[in-house]
């Protein structure tokens, strides 16, 4: 289901003639029906993600199971010296530390992630790349789990602000809607000082997990602290 604009607006917490003018300029990903700009909810989180702009979580929580990001984290482990020269290796490291059982699925997951890389770059500034926002991984029946990924070295993945990354966010859910909704937390997240300055000394598992606790814990009190923070 698409957003409205009314809907963009509340999500991005700016009023809705701020959306009509990105509409206007064309620097909001929509698509035009009947004459009405809507959005998908992935391709707009993506643009919020990139564009390091505060959301709201709150059209994206309904209590699913396993839309904790903290859960997700323990699932999907922390996982440091991850080695690769070049984007590709990254990136095939990073899938071989995810929980797949299957081989040829995690061939599968490598060949989805790299041909979104070769669509467009899934660098998202600062460091920190996630490969698969509009693609979601979906694995039915197994639990969320969110692989946080620390490079050996900087690598180039052509990230909208031309530096190099040094981490990246791999996801499995069981839904797209489990999907949308660790991508909202996680976007919120890399808004937070704390948080941001783990990743940077690549804080182990435990420390990781405490400010994901804590982020989540402050929206889950008021879900508009998401719209209501500024970048940092």
């Amino acid at each position: 289901m698409k957003l409205t604009v009314r809907e963009a607006a509340r999500l991005l917490a700016v009023a809705e003639r701020e959306v009509y003018r990105w509409v206007d300029a064309g620097d909001i990903p929509c698509h035009v029906v009947n004459h009405q700009p809507l959005f998908s909810r992935a391709e707009l989180l993506e643009w919020a993600t990139a564009h390091r702009m505060p959301l709201s979580t709150e059209l994206f929580d309904d209590g699913e199971a396993g839309s904790s990001l903290a859960s997700a984290i323990e699932r999907g482990g922390v996982h440091d010296h991850v080695p690769g020269g070049d984007r590709d290796a990254v990136l095939r490291a990073v899938v071989s530390r995810l929980p797949i059982g299957d081989a040829g699925e995690r061939e599968l997951v490598l060949s989805v992630m790299l041909a979104r890389e070769d669509h467009a770059s899934t660098g998202i500034g600062e460091g920190i790349a996630i490969p698969h926002v509009r693609g979601p991984l979906v694995f039915a029946g197994a639990p969320a789990a969110a692989a946080a990924c620390y490079l050996e070295r900087g690598v180039a993945f052509g990230a909208i602000d031309g530096e190099p990354v040094h981490v990246v966010f791999a996801l499995m859910t069981p839904t797209i809607r489990c999907h949308l909704q660790l991508l909202s937390r996680l976007s919120f997240a890399l808004l937070d000082p704390g948080f941001k300055a783990a990743l940077a000394v690549h804080a182990p598992s435990t420390d990781l997990i405490v400010h994901v606790r804590r982020i989540e814990a402050a929206l889950t009190s008021d879900p508009r602290l998401a719209g209501a923070a500024g970048p940092p």
